[in-house]
């Protein structure tokens, strides 16, 4: 951990810069999400003992670091070396003094043993208990060429304490030199297995191919995926006795222990030694792909020199290996993990209830459909039935997106003014099984405009449990995780004694959310109390969704939500507000929110024309490219995610000032200013900032005292519709849904 003579200011200052950093280059980026990598999906970047070309390798703030400013899914490598005392700590070498200051604290006690046949003089782990080495020993940069002066500033991090530091998407643990360690009684085996039983280990590599056979048949491969690490091809594996240039010639053997292989720079793009020019690419990436190994790219580094046809950009290296026309590696290894992460780069596309434009809300069709749209992270916004479970479903009103106004609960209509102004027959009223009968309806937000999604739709999917779809995405290696949207948690706990944060604590902890590698999982709400108790409870990101449109914030107010949440959603007139359709300008909110490290989604983006400003050409694809590239903003939420997929594999996004007129950011305030003064449209009045006291809510209520609710008649399964159930409200509640009943039925 960090010695209390560290540096806490400047690592946030250095945080702010690189933040700004990658905000200015992410553009040069690949776009792509249809990837030429073996599933499809894109690159891995594996921080090598964190951002280890700036700090030392391993230490703290290289791994924070790293967290900070890469790819959300990154994955973190630990080079694991075993203490006297059967310790694992993340050492980059097995020569201590390569990595830490050792040899001044411990003078003269090297020692010389043989390393897989090599005599090697050196201060070795093995020789020393863990409480040794963190009582004394500091970590130091262990490459030369870089900047020394975060030297002696940071302790030796054992594994685990790499891992509570490090994102929640798993470890990679790099074991070398097994048989040195089995001359002293030490085993990596059990240790390596001892840490698997208690975290999801992502990937556990190896340059010897018997330590990798040994352990493969006792872990999980659908959590832990096992790499085989290249050295240098006149190197020997030590437990093979062959070089690694012959066992390169058989990658089916490799694939009968290994899932991916991990090799370097060399193996797939050559440089002649002569010239540092590029030769031709080797099939290596397709061969291994043929028999279905991964393949990981090494050495890739931004401070040695690199080849000329890359002009010094580090950059451009990397978008090489990942999308280069003809393959893609599947990850790469960096020191430097922000430069990989900018090549891989891409706006977070959020579903708004799966690919509602095209299926009913929230269904399995809807949820597929998005899946195999692109779409990065799924969404489920919870609601809760009269016996407790928790579901997928875009409102707590039946009616909005189910045909229970036609069905016998249609006289269960009540306004209840807490939740919503009209009157609706809500989820805490039927049971599972009777909502899960119901026929799931399209949505049709632009009705009023006579525009109506894809008839042949309505009625078709199926509603899921929490459960069920947390099963459905943890099984889909393309999406990064999943947001669960949580509202009117007060209400349910002291109305219906219907706790909904626990039941998706609970349900996220049975699906297996909740342990390291799992998918990534954000909790989004309007109630700051509600992500205040995930915040308590959980390590999940927390998104706050303001669902007023603003102008600007107070910086109080932002210090608020910095409190309980990672993330913010706002609305798209709070980027660019409009009179009548046409954009007045833009508000600062978006870079406000992002220079106090909140990440910001915009809400809702759709296809049809007119849920777009007229600035925007009637184009979702401008509309897009206009908030991301002019407003800056980190993800989408859309009903239609292959429009925004599409958009980011655009090639045209990668040509800088080449870049044509038709994919620049739409010039705004435009059209507004062309209308002359008799023919605008009427001003907007002011609105106030976001305050402290908007956002702040009180703590969610206890459940109610009372038991549940016992079934109200004719409401049980197959039994017949109550005569008089709710007869003041049921009239009031017949009328005003009538149109929506004989539309629905048109529309069949």
């Amino acid at each position: 951990m960090l010695k209390p003579r560290a540096f806490p200011n400047a690592f946030s200052l250095l945080l702010l810069l690189l933040h700004s950093l990658l905000a200015l280059v992410s553009a040069r980026g690949s776009h792509r999400t249809t990837w030429n990598t073996l599933t499809g999906s894109p690159p891995l970047v594996i921080a090598r003992g964190g951002s280890s070309g700036i700090f030392p390798d391993s230490s703290e703030y290289a791994y924070e670091l790293a967290a900070q400013i890469s790819l959300k899914n990154l994955i973190v490598w630990c080079d694991v070396q075993l203490t006297k005392d059967g310790e694992g700590i993340c050492i980059s070498n097995i020569k201590l003094e390569n990595a830490t200051d050792i040899d001044k604290i411990f003078e003269n006690r090297s020692k010389t043993y043989s390393v897989n046949g090599v005599q090697t003089s050196a201060y070795f782990a093995v020789d020393y208990t863990l409480t040794e080495l963190r009582s004394n020993v500091l970590l130091i940069q262990g490459d030369f060429a870089r900047n020394p002066n975060f030297d002696d500033n940071f302790e030796i991090l054992t594994v685990n304490e790499m891992i509570t530091i490090t994102p929640a998407s798993g470890p990679w643990l790099n074991i070398q030199y097994d048989a040195f360690y089995a001359q002293h009684n030490l085993s990596m085996k059990n240790f390596v297995l001892s840490v698997s039983r208690t975290v999801n280990v992502s990937y556990i590599s190896s340059p010897e191919a018997g330590f990798l056979r040994s352990i493969k048949a006792h872990i999980n491969p659908r959590i832990t995926k096992v790499v085989f690490r290249f050295l240098e091809k006149d190197e020997v594996d030590p437990s093979t006795n062959r070089t690694y240039g012959s066992l390169l010639k058989n990658l089916a053997s490799i694939k009968t222990f290994a899932s991916g292989i991990l090799v370097p720079k060399g193996y797939i793009w050559p440089v002649d030694p002569t010239g540092l020019y590029l030769l031709p690419h080797t099939s290596l990436v397709s061969d291994a792909h043929k028999v279905g190994l991964e393949v990981f790219a090494s050495d890739i580094l931004n401070d040695i020199p690199i080849s000329y046809n890359y002009s010094y950009d580090p950059v451009a290296e990397y978008l090489n290996f990942i999308d280069n026309g003809n393959f893609s590696v599947d990850g790469v290894l960096s020191d430097f993990p922000l430069t990989p992460s900018e090549a891989i780069v891409n706006i977070l596309v959020i579903s708004k209830y799966g690919a509602s434009g095209d299926y009913p809300p929230c269904t399995d069709l809807a949820y597929e459909k998005a899946i195999s749209d692109g779409v990065d992270v799924l969404d489920c916004p919870v609601q809760m039935s009269k016996d407790g479970i928790p579901f997928c479903l875009s409102s707590i009103d039946l009616i909005e997106s189910t045909d229970v106004a036609l069905s016998s609960f249609s006289k269960l209509g009540k306004i209840i003014p807490e939740i919503k102004s009209g009157n609706g027959i809500f989820t805490f009223d039927l049971a599972w099984d009777d909502i899960k009968s119901l026929a799931p309806s399209m949505l049709n937000p632009y009705s009023t405009s006579s525009l109506y999604r894809n008839p042949k739709s309505n009625k078709k999917g199926q509603f899921l449990t929490l459960l069920d779809f947390l099963n459905l995405t943890k099984a889909q290696t393309s999406l990064l995780g999943v947001v669960i949207i949580i509202e009117n948690a007060a209400y349910l706990a002291r109305k219906q004694n219907l706790s909904v944060t626990e039941a998706v604590i609970d349900t996220l902890s049975k699906a297996g959310y909740d342990k390291p590698g799992a998918p990534k999982v954000m909790i989004q709400s309007t109630n700051s109390s509600v992500l205040l108790k995930f915040k308590e409870k959980t390590k999940y990101e927390l998104v706050y969704k303001i669902d007023e449109i603003i102008r600007d914030a107070v910086d109080s107010a932002i210090s608020d939500i910095k409190r309980f949440a990672h993330s913010v959603v706002v609305k798209k007139a709070s980027v660019y507000p409009d009179r009548k359709q046409f954009v007045t300008g833009s508000t600062k909110i978006v870079p406000k929110f992002k220079s106090s490290n909140l990440t910001v989604y915009v809400e809702t983006f759709s296809n049809e024309f007119v849920s777009q400003a007229w600035d925007f050409m009637s184009d979702a694809t401008v509309e897009i490219n206009t908030f991301v590239k002019d407003a800056g903003i980190d993800g989408v939420i859309t009903d239609f995610p292959k429009t925004a997929n599409r958009y980011r594999r655009n090639r045209c996004l990668n040509l800088g000032d080449r870049k044509p007129p038709y994919m620049k950011p739409v010039q705004l305030p435009g059209l507004l200013s062309k209308i002359d003064n008799f023919s605008l449209p009427p001003a907007l009045a002011p609105v106030p900032p976001l305050t402290e006291a908007e956002v702040t809510e009180p703590p969610l209520p206890p459940l109610s005292k009372i038991a549940p609710s016992s079934p109200i008649a004719g409401t049980e399964p197959g039994a017949q519709p109550p005569r008089n159930a709710q007869a003041k409200v049921t009239v009031v509640f017949l009328l005003s849904t009538l149109t929506t009943v004989l539309v629905g039925s048109l529309l069949l």
